[in-house]
Parts: structure tokens; sequence; C-alpha cells
């Protein structure tokens, strides 16, 4: 699991099956002093989290778990490798 903040959003009009549906924000990772590390990615948003806010993050296999069913909860083949799972409220040091 991993932090980042989200920065923006994609529009993508032809896309994979399993991603219909799925809203798509632009992430920047973050170390734990909120300091951008290693470049943004794409995720895909299962929380609905908004631009601005600081999210957890799943990549890989734990990505497509989070997202293994369509709007008809309905088990699909899913192409996502990164995943928003939850919503940071504040970091404590």
């Amino acid at each position: 699991m991993y932090m980042a903040k989200v920065i923006g959003s994609v529009v993508s009009t032809q896309k994979d099956p399993s991603l219909v549906g799925k809203k798509l924000m632009i992430v920047q990772p973050i170390d734990s002093n909120k300091n951008p590390i290693r470049s943004e990615e794409i995720a895909a948003d299962s929380v609905n989290a908004g631009i601005g806010e600081y999210v957890l993050i799943v990549k890989g296999a734990g990505a497509r778990k989070a997202d293994a069913k369509n709007k008809d909860n309905n088990r699909v083949r899913d192409v996502n490798d990164c995943s928003i799972v939850g919503i940071i409220d504040r970091f404590d040091k």
C-alpha cells in the first residue's frame, strides 16, 4: 500500500470493458512528509476520492482484487494495475 495525492482525472471514451464505469484519477505518490516521489500514475478510484485529497493506493494483484467486480456485481477480468482504496484523514508521526 502506498500514499498519494489525487492531482487530476482522466477521461477515456475507448477503454477495456473492465474499466467501463470506473473513475480514473491521476495520483502523485508521496512520502510521509507529503513530498512527491516517483512520477504520476493513473489509478482506478474505488472510494470516490476527489482532486486534492490524500489517498491510499495499491498496485499489482491487490489493485485487481480491489476492482474485481463490475457495476452489476459480477466478477470480471480486470486490467487495472493501480487502485485507490482509501482516503487519508490525517497524518500522525
